[in-house]
């Protein structure tokens, strides 16, 4: 079997309407070529749900708070709407998809995230991925499509950030390249977009404020996977990643040889 590609999607391009139909146009190609985990979010859903039940959403540096109502909620989207929506789509176009969250066959285990800046509640971080599981399905030709809802310790899910899930997942599969979609084409240097980007000039290019804004955490994750062990992670948008597009973050020349 190849090697896998792991893309993470955002809840942006998620929602019903013509960019998730743009969406399933890029992925059915990239899921026919090779293996494909496909990890998504689903914030915008999640909020508009608790909005309707009269919860108000509460975010500790960025990061959802959980309590055990909106646990409810997240469960509820992430691994039913938002993941059964996408996998639909894909099935309906010939694609293999499985929809599953981290808490079947105990693909992704979890405990409490502790934050210094307050209690998030049943918010956790990943502390397993079951790779075996996870690759008797892409063994099967199948395309996963995993909701981030992971399983604790005690039995019962925690909520898991998008971005952590797609990282944990990437590093134990060690694929060779996780692709970000963003609603940006890549970093910009001099308004074009810079096919490639070493670890060591990303790290320059934040310091000296040419990454800045938004760019900044996308960059972080990239370079958060390489040093986790993914051979490159490109980010790119839902034009870009139709093209094969976007920019490519690489491993140092240091790192690729220690």
């Amino acid at each position: 079997m190849q090697q896998p590609y792991l893309i993470k999607i955002g809840g942006a391009e998620l929602e019903d309407g013509p960019i998730l139909g743009q969406l399933v146009d890029a992925l059915v190609p990239l899921a026919q070529e090779r293996p494909l985990v496909i990890v998504h979010g689903g914030g915008g859903d999640i909020a508009r749900l608790q909005e309707r039940l009269g919860l108000k959403p509460s975010f500790v540096d960025g990061l959802r708070v959980t309590d055990a109502d909106s646990l409810q909620v997240a469960v509820m989207v992430l691994s039913g709407l938002v993941n059964k929506r996408l996998t639909a789509r894909l099935v309906g176009r010939g694609v293999r998809a499985i929809g599953i969250s981290g808490v079947d066959m105990g693909l992704l285990m979890a405990r409490k995230l502790d934050h210094p800046a307050g209690d998030l509640g049943r918010v956790g971080e990943i502390t397993q991925v079951n790779v075996a599981r996870l690759s008797d399905l892409l063994n099967l030709g199948l395309t996963p499509v995993i909701s981030p809802i992971s399983l604790g310790d005690d039995g019962r899910p925690y909520n898991v950030n998008a971005d952590h899930a797609a990282l944990a997942l990437a590093s134990a599969l060690r694929v060779p390249e996780m692709i970000l979609l963003t609603n940006v084409p890549g970093v910009l240097a001099d308004g074009a977009v810079l096919p490639e980007l070493p670890a060591e000039v990303a790290e320059t290019m934040i310091t000296s404020k040419v990454i800045n804004g938004g760019m900044i955490p996308k960059v972080r994750s990239a370079l958060a996977a390489i040093d986790a062990g993914v051979g490159a992670a490109r980010i790119t948008d839902l034009a870009g990643l139709a093209a094969g597009s976007g920019t490519r973050v690489l491993a140092t020349t240091i790192r690729q040889h220690a």
